[in-house]
């Protein structure tokens, strides 16, 4: 087919391809750039009668994203991609276009960027995770997949003002989910830090303007600070003969929010946010320069970290110490070579520069095994909840170095058991872990590992996993491994019961099983949505249908017709004395999909709110338990799927309830007055309040624990907007369980 356009491109679009061109040309002077014109032509035709919400045309995206690829000086097939990412999702272009056209590189590249948009999924989870899915799958045979999606990623968040505030909190809440953890696991330090700083805009743009005004506000004195800092080191450096440049930061925007948050201070009483970093050329200097640097000032015990001896798994290699320097200021220095640098900034992107003709870096580079793994692991995962929960477990982990008695390292992630230890040498020996020497000493299963550990795993043939575990482990291989033991006893015990009690029924009932055919069984099977007769008894077992609703379906004659509702024996109401249900749990709030005659009651470990998103789980004889799917414990129960059930927030009823929060705050006269009359403004009935001073802390600050009613989770963010605009509050913490 021709490419020409059907109208020529704007000229400001126009413009925006030769500068493309011009920058693409004086960094890889070497590459042919007729594919990328061609590319060009082909995605302005295809995109000619399409606008951004901005009102732009939709062409300027393709090509910014393209440029910010280019500012990575990814190689040619890389940049064909960028300006054809959207052509199979957002036009009428066919893969068999493109194969012809630009070859099967940048077929497998774009359609590995595509979403799944044209399948029907269930949900907006479902479509997300298949579509993750797809994505990782394909990074694995070609890295520059993800590097376009995080140029896409990246040039989106620059963009999302011109979208509707609903829809830029979730793109940014995937963002700091997914993506940035993506781009530190693959050594993308200026993508990922841009990411996070422009989702927490996103997120918390009050919160985030308030910051950056005063980081803004305190710049010129930093930068006053810094530069007398940089003189003094590359005075000492220089004495030495150590050559080094030397340069300064003031730390991200979301780092210094994630330190108020985690340490609940204010922004003068973060030490740290200043950072001088000092590149030299040989690893020998990065050693002699720290040794520099300690002379001269104090270094804090504990802050001084080796990662060039040790670097981490997405090959970021530099070393790191805190030290108390001019003015009794605490500041944090790293020291490493060029190419450290290089790899620290630009990480996987960082190849394309000195390899032509490749897909990326080759099979056995750490940051890819990484993600292999990753993709073995979660193959089998088919629930779109636990896959996305597990994916955001294992691109979150902050690194423990362990060790094995002869001498292997094994990088888990921070809070890491023997457990986690004991499965990422080797699954067997995970499910026959029973025991654990940590530097030679027994230890519980449960003790949290730290940097530079030894652990020998004990043994035992035969053993098998608890389901306990589940609530201590914190690695997705771990888990999955748990997951899959328990899931395959559980079934089988589901199935076990399901058999005993279809024939007992159908004894009861005096319908003969032997004169039902197999046919018949696997009709009714496909019905209730399961491939297999076996499942069909599990679903028994497990209580998500009766014996008596199958027979019902398989002798119509001998069984008269029952309620299609889940076969628990579950009251109407809750009775006074059920254990572990208090009076008044029966929620008219929630519905269970496709039944009306079951408990359903919110769970204590979370307390979920109108307007949260929420899972059902059927428990046994206590009804359905329905937690917010962002609770912790969601991930230990639902290793059985066939419990899982589907719930939804009811139209009627919007009763208030209850729910705690702390305040960390300053202690000052008037703080409680200001809290309660936002508490009243916004009709919201104080249950308990309680304020105390914080005694785990020096300085002056005081906790206020506050139980409030509120209607949904909408009024619940609005008095939590306010209580931080009071001055003097630092912080805020929804108490998940009452």
């Amino acid at each position: 087919m021709s490419t020409s356009v059907l109208d020529p491109p704007q000229p400001q679009v126009e413009e925006l391809y030769r500068s493309l061109e011009e920058k693409v040309r004086s960094l890889r002077p070497k590459d042919d750039l007729t594919p990328l014109e061609r590319a060009y032509r082909f995605a302005a035709e295809r995109h000619s009668s399409q606008t951004r919400k901005s009102g732009e045309p939709y062409i300027t995206h393709p090509l910014a994203v393209t440029h910010i690829l280019a500012d990575m000086q990814m190689d040619v097939v890389c940049l064909q991609t960028g300006l054809l990412h959207d052509v199979l999702e957002d036009t009428g272009a066919k893969p068999e276009e493109l194969r012809a056209l630009f070859g099967e590189d940048v077929l497998r590249c774009v359609d590995g960027v595509t979403k799944l948009s044209k399948i029907s999924f269930a949900n907006r989870e479902d479509r997300q995770a298949e579509s993750l899915r797809k994505m990782l799958l394909a990074m694995t045979s070609d890295i520059r997949v993800i590097i376009v999606k995080l140029a896409d990623r990246l040039h989106n968040m620059r963009t999302i003002d011109a979208l509707p505030q609903e829809r830029q909190q979730a793109i940014a809440q995937e963002t700091l989910d997914i993506y940035a953890p993506i781009a530190h696991r693959l050594g993308m330090g200026k993508v990922r830090g841009e990411l996070e700083d422009l989702a927490f805009q996103a997120l918390h743009p009050e919160e985030a303007a308030e910051l950056l005004r005063e980081i803004e506000s305190k710049r010129q004195a930093h930068e006053e600070w810094l530069r007398q800092v940089r003189r003094d080191i590359e005075q000492k450096l220089a004495r030495e003969d150590i050559p080094a440049r030397v340069d300064g930061r003031v730390k991200r925007a979301y780092s210094v929010y994630q330190k108020l948050k985690r340490q609940r201070i204010t922004l003068d009483q973060v030490y740290d946010i200043v950072a001088v970093r000092i590149i030299t050329d040989s690893v020998k200097n990065c050693y002699a320069a720290l040794g520099v640097i300690h002379n001269d000032w104090t270094p804090v015990p504990g802050r001084i970290k080796d990662f060039i001896a040790m670097p981490r798994p997405n090959l970021y290699q530099s070393l790191h110490t805190s030290v108390i320097g001019p003015g009794g200021v605490t500041f944090e220095v790293q020291i490493r070579t060029e190419e450290m640098h290089r790899i620290a900034e630009e990480g996987i992107a960082a190849h394309w520069k000195y390899k032509e003709g490749s897909k990326g870096p080759r099979a056995d580079d750490q940051r890819i095994a990484w993600l292999r793994q990753l993709v073995e692991w979660q193959r089998d995962m088919a629930d779109s909840g636990d896959f996305l929960s597990t994916l955001k477990v294992d691109l979150y982990s902050e690194e423990v170095y362990t060790f094995t008695p002869r001498g292997r390292v094994i990088v888990l992630p921070r809070d890491a058991t023997p457990i986690d230890f004991a499965y990422a040498v080797h699954s067997d020996i995970g499910h026959a872990c029973v025991g654990a020497r940590i530097n030679g000493v027994m230890k519980p299963l449960k003790t949290t590992l730290r940097n530079g550990d030894v652990v020998e795993i004990l043994t035992q043939p035969g053993h098998q996993p608890s389901r306990d575990w589940l609530g201590v482990v914190k690695t997705a291989r771990a888990r999955n491994k748990i997951k899959h033991v328990i899931n395959q006893v559980e079934r089988a015990k589901a199935v076990e019961i399901g058999q005993k009690s279809l024939e007992k029924e159908a004894r009861r009932l005096g319908v003969s099983l032997g004169r039902i055919s197999t046919d018949d069984l696997q009709t009714v099977a496909s019905e209730y949505g399961v491939s297999k007769i076996e499942d069909l008894h599990a679903g028994i077992g497990f209580g998500k249908f009766s014996a008596r609703q199958l027979l019902q379906k398989l002798a119509p004659d001998n069984v008269p017709p029952v309620d299609a509702a889940p076969a628990l024996p579950l009251p109407r109401a809750v009775p006074p004395n059920t254990p572990g249900i208090s009076p008044g749990d029966g929620d008219l709030t929630i519905q269970v999909s496709g039944a009306d005659d079951v408990l359903i009651y919110r769970a204590k470990c979370c307390n979920p709110i109108r307007g949260e998103q929420i899972v059902g789980y059927i428990t046994r004889g206590k009804g359905v338990a329905v937690h917010s799917v962002q609770c912790k414990n969601v991930q230990n129960l639902m290793y059985e799927h066939e419990r899982k059930i589907d719930v939804q927030w009811a139209r009627s009823g919007n009763d208030p309830l209850p729910v705690k929060v702390i305040v960390y705050t300053d202690d000052r006269v008037g703080i409680l007055n200001q809290l309660t009359s936002i508490l009243s403004s916004e009709s919201t009935n104080i249950r308990t309040l309680e304020a105390r001073g914080d005694h785990s802390r020096n300085d002056e600050s005081a906790i206020v624990d506050i139980t409030m009613d509120v209607r949904d989770k909408k009024q619940l963010e609005r008095v939590i907007t306010a209580f931080r605009r009071v001055p003097g509050v630092r912080d805020i913490e929804r108490v998940l369980s009452s």
